[in-house]
């Protein structure tokens, strides 16, 4: 069995097809061809969970050097119990072509039940697949083609005897085997070596609204060495996200500005890991004002937000804009029909501020 973890996408399904190990074990003692070897998939060779090496030395990610950074502590939980066998399986396989077990219309057909597990003996996964059954032979414009697909957490597929490619996706992780389907039922249980994780992000003891809030995870920690290589590109915060067990290394976005924490985190095979990112920013809007403080307020004004060292860090046009900011100190420079204005102000975490900046 090959484990082939990737994006749920069609170009990743059409890859997982082609690139089938020619040592591949088959079910059931099927022997075949060799099959042409493609690249290795972005997750084969995941670092595994490790003691730290001796020289630790960091790695370009995305975010910046001055990017807060900080471990996560490991506090992976298992999944909630699941008793009982196998979600919505058949309750008994049908012995012959014909039986009872399947609807007339299928009567030269072999019923076949698939489920998967988060591991070895673990529990079952109740909800997040998408099967997919292939023809194994390809068509004459190369692709192979579908012959049945299911979202359903154990789907029984009626199928003629034959060979067929089987593909399962799970969240980022997927799987390919290759079956060989006589006459007697056919019964397939795939080991998924993977768990979740479950990213929110909080500014002091307020959490952060989910939509404000996005996350990239990238495969290694920090330290491990090598290019990141990108898994996930803007997870939303809030939701559980399957993923291969392994270590992982997230940047947590938060707004459109400069507010960005990384972390690194460790996703253990049928665990839920909740993690909680803390950023130190706060909400700033700023505002062009006539003559004084708490003047009438001047629309249409472009505005550039700079640190002390001339960095830009957001640009907009408008009255009020309004962004997220890591604490620290900035400029604030307005322009309005030739004349430019400006005022330095000093973000603390947590404490949202109105700007005003007086044009006089």
């Amino acid at each position: 069995m090959t484990r082939a973890r990737r994006p749920l996408v069609a170009a990743a399904v059409v890859a997982a097809v082609l690139g089938l190990a020619a040592g591949e074990a088959a079910a059931q003692g099927f022997e075949r061809p060799p099959l042409p070897r493609i690249t290795p998939t972005p997750h084969s060779d995941l670092p595994p969970i490790a003691t730290e090496p001796q020289q630790r030395r960091r790695r370009h990610m995305p975010g910046g050097a001055a990017t807060p950074f900080f471990t996560l502590p490991d506090g992976a939980t298992p999944f909630t119990p699941q008793m009982g066998g196998p979600p919505a399986l058949m309750p008994t396989m049908p012995g012959l072509p014909g039986s009872p077990g399947l609807p007339p219309q299928f009567a030269d057909r072999t019923a076949v039940a698939l489920d998967a597990r988060y591991r070895q003996g673990g529990q079952y996964v109740r909800d997040g697949l998408h099967w997919r059954i292939f023809s194994d032979t390809p068509e004459a414009s190369g692709a192979f083609a579908l012959v049945a697909e299911s979202r359903d957490a154990a789907p029984v597929f009626a199928l003629r005897p034959g060979n067929y490619i089987m593909h399962v996706a799970f969240g980022t992780f997927a799987q390919t085997k290759r079956l060989r389907i006589g006459t007697e039922p056919y019964r397939e249980s795939i080991v998924m070596n993977a768990g979740a994780v479950r990213l929110v992000g909080k500014v002091g003891e307020s959490q952060i609204r989910n939509a404000r809030l996005s996350f990239d995870i990238f495969a290694g920690g920090l330290f491990d060495g090598g290019e990141p290589r990108l898994v996930l590109r803007q997870a939303p915060a809030g939701d559980l996200i399957a993923l291969p067990e392994g270590t992982y290394h997230v940047v947590s976005i938060y707004g459109d500005a400069n507010a960005t924490i990384r972390a690194d985190l460790r996703i253990r095979a049928g665990q839920v890991t909740d993690a909680t990112i803390q950023h130190r920013a706060a909400n700033v809007s700023l505002k062009l004002v006539q003559q004084r403080e708490g003047g009438e307020a001047i629309g249409n004004a472009a505005w550039t937000v700079l640190t002390p060292g001339g960095d830009v860090i957001k640009e907009s046009i408008g009255a009020f804009p309004s962004m997220v900011l890591q604490e620290g100190e900035y400029l604030a420079i307005a322009r309005h029909e030739g004349r430019v204005f400006n005022k330095r102000f000093t973000v603390e975490a947590g404490k949202d501020q109105n700007i005003e900046v007086v044009a006089r």
